[in-house]
């Protein structure tokens, strides 16, 4: 089931229109969240994410979307999955339709999917690097619009050069993040991961991480600038997002990686998960 504006629908019963932005201008953005018994984790984050997007691509929030309405809008429409203990929530927000580049409002309609999520950490896990197109470095690419193109080449990229995913760099030749997630390095004692200046995603499990590694004493934490050959030079790499959690990395090109660190930062990050603390 789908849920169109609080209305629960069979999916071959969702009409969206020709008109309709998302489609015509990719004039939406999303959110994916993870359900886990009946508890939206970091569901806080994701919200306040959510409208500092809707806010900084002029749409216009309803008065009805609080913390709590959006909340249970995502359990009913995860309790029409049976026997589901773990849930994979894409919330999609876009334009009304009509209108061509200027839109005739700013007024929104949303959806909702659930689905199951059984995704399980891979024991061997290899990158590369795309280096058809770039992703811009500016504000835009911080949010979760659904101008998704460049991640979609990486991941067709990927999938023909059987890796499990791509990083993908910027103008200035910077590491930004995966296809579907943000990355970090660990060389040393010092964990480095792309500042959101470099253009990549504003990831809520990215912030949780971030505050795990604060925590702890024997690590330096810099959100800086990366090059890919620091990639090649790294003790460890891991990649984050709300849905995998962490997920170490085990090779690179012909450089193999170990994953200590990213499996333990990978349990704390479950613990949180449940407790929320």
């Amino acid at each position: 089931m789908i849920n169109f504006n609080g209305q629960l629908l069979k999916s071959e019963d969702v009409k969206l229109s020709s008109e309709n932005r998302a489609f015509k201008y990719g004039d939406a953005i999303f959110e994916t969240v993870k359900v886990m018994h009946k508890k939206v984790v970091f569901w806080e984050d994701h919200y306040f994410r959510l409208m500092a997007s809707m806010r900084m691509l002029r749409m216009k929030i309803p008065l009805e979307f609080t913390l709590e309405f959006l909340e249970q809008e995502i359990l009913k429409t995860v309790a029409t999955l049976d026997d589901a203990n773990t849930c994979r929530v894409r919330l999609n927000i876009f334009r009304k339709d009509g209108g061509l580049y200027t839109p005739k409002t700013n007024k929104i309609d949303y959806t909702i999917e659930a689905s199951e999520s059984s995704y399980q950490t891979k024991e061997k896990y290899s990158l590369d690097v795309y280096k058809d197109f770039y992703n811009f470095s500016g504000l835009l690419s911080t949010i979760k619009t659904n101008n998704r193109m460049l991640n979609t080449l990486a991941s067709i990229f990927a999938d023909e050069n059987d890796v499990d995913n791509c990083i993908l760099l910027n103008e200035k030749k910077g590491v930004v993040e995966v296809t579907n997630g943000n990355i970090f390095i660990v060389k040393g004692n010092v964990i480095k991961t792309p500042a959101l200046t470099e253009g990549c995603i504003k990831g809520i499990t990215r912030n949780k991480v971030i505050e795990i590694i604060s925590k702890n004493k024997d690590f330096t934490l810099e959100e800086t600038s990366i090059s890919p050959f620091e990639i090649q030079k790294a003790d460890e790499v891991f990649i984050t997002n709300a849905i995998i959690g962490v997920q170490p990395v085990t090779s690179y090109k012909k450089k193999t990686f170990i994953t200590e660190l990213g499996s333990k930062i990978a349990g704390n990050l479950k613990v949180l998960q449940i407790t929320g603390v």
